[in-house]
């Protein structure tokens, strides 16, 4: 497995993760993950960071993980390779001082060219997989706040898309898929929140791209960290004549 390596140092991993590799493990399936290779390459990570007890008893190492993007979404992904540098990142997640933004291509054309969603998130009624942001949604409904901007617009097969960045300023699963859905505009091969939206431009996962992360070091000090546009995406942008 070859996982290119966008930034490091004695701190701090950041890794450019391709969609279709899960995170970590998640107690039901057996296939190799983004923490599996973690381990293989970085043996010291090793205790880094928290594990997760399942239902079944049974234990999830994550080792040095600190956050994790969905198996279908490609980019950017931060991994500590200390512990202090696991609580340094922990704790700038959690006061959501960390910068995320995502690039994605979505249904429709939106009618105001930059907004801001702010649609709490619970359970969805229908599927236990997901998640919703519309009337219905039962369980504990928790604050999701995300923003988008338009770059761009076009059509593939008479379907009219729009390619947008998107900045979540809180970290719910599936946020950015919920939010999207729940306005009308679902993401581009999207096949839990919009089964029904034809795959177009090439694409045969989710189109959504973990673009940039801004995190500070141990140190303080500000760093930038970019995930160039996977092939998927590029190819979709020249089809669109966004490029």
């Amino acid at each position: 497995m070859d996982i290119p390596i966008l930034y490091e140092d004695d701190e701090v991993l950041a890794v450019n993760k391709p969609a279709g590799l899960t995170v970590h493990p998640d107690g039901r399936t057996t296939e190799t993950t983004l923490a599996d290779w973690l381990l293989e390459k970085y043996p010291s990570i090793r205790g880094v960071g928290e594990t997760i007890s399942i239902t079944k008893g049974g234990v999830i190492e994550k080792w040095g993980i600190v956050h994790r993007i969905d198996r279908d979404t490609s980019g950017v992904l931060l991994v500590a390779k200390t512990q202090e540098s696991f609580l340094n990142l922990k704790s700038q997640f959690q006061a959501r001082t960390i910068k995320k933004s995502y690039r994605t291509i979505a249904q429709g054309i939106f009618k105001d060219k930059e907004g801001t969603i702010d649609k709490p998130i619970g359970r969805s009624t229908s599927d236990f997989r997901r998640w919703s942001a519309e009337y219905g949604a039962r369980g504990e409904l928790r604050e999701a706040v995300t923003d988008y901007r338009v770059l761009g617009e076009g059509e593939s097969n008479g379907t009219k898309l729009s390619y947008l960045e998107v900045n979540p300023h809180t970290g719910r699963t599936h946020q950015i898929r919920v939010h999207l859905k729940a306005v009308g505009h679902p993401i581009l091969c999207d096949t839990l929140y919009a089964p029904k939206f034809p795959p177009l431009l090439g694409f045969t996962r989710t189109a959504l791209h973990a673009f940039s992360i801004v995190f500070k070091g141990a140190d303080g000090a500000e760093h930038k960290v970019q995930a160039p546009l996977p092939d998927d995406f590029e190819h979709a942008l020249a089809e669109l004549s966004l490029v």
